[in-house]
């Protein structure tokens, strides 16, 4: 019971740290903010022994329900951001996109957490976010490439199942 308790505390310790988080990116155009939530939600702790590190990302996640909605909340912090910066619309929706994929795969148990750890799309988003602030209008090219793979993936996951239904149907 202590266990459920002190989570408990913990979770809202840090909810409450991502609000003051999100209030001060409505005042603040730096940078610093950004990557500290980058650090805070992917790279907080290290698993002992290895160079795995993970943050409240995907401790979030465990919580059953709502877990992996408010983490994915908490990662349109730096998309928020960005917005605010004025980054170029093909980098904002790529940002929208690696957090969409990280919620939704996310969701997955287990699985989804093991995601979580390893795909870290607020550093990404991070990362998007320097390179469009230094480079402007850099690697569009390869952003249109990850849209239309997560769009060819999206429409493949829906047509092949229904292709092989009915196929199945008019085979018997």
């Amino acid at each position: 019971m202590a266990f459920v308790s002190n989570f408990t505390v913990g979770f809202v310790r840090a909810c409450i740290v991502l609000r003051g988080l999100a209030q001060c990116l409505a005042n603040s155009r730096q940078t610093n903010t950004s990557i500290y939530i980058a650090a805070l939600l992917d790279d907080m702790f290290r698993i002992p022994g290895t160079q795995i590190r993970f943050g409240l990302d995907a401790l979030i996640g465990w919580v059953p329900g709502i877990g992996d909605a408010l983490a994915g909340i908490a990662s349109f912090l730096i998309v928020f951001a960005a917005w605010r910066r004025r980054v170029q619309a093909i980098t904002l929706v790529r940002m929208i996109a690696n957090v969409l994929l990280e919620t939704t795969l996310g969701a997955i148990p287990v699985e989804g957490d093991v995601f979580h750890i390893f795909w870290k799309a607020n550093r990404r988003n991070y990362r998007l976010l320097i390179r469009d602030k230094e480079q402007p209008g850099a690697n569009t090219g390869r952003d249109w490439m990850f849209l239309a793979i997560i769009l060819f993936t999206i429409i493949a996951a829906a047509v092949i199942p229904i292709g092989v239904l009915i196929w199945v149907l008019r085979s018997q």
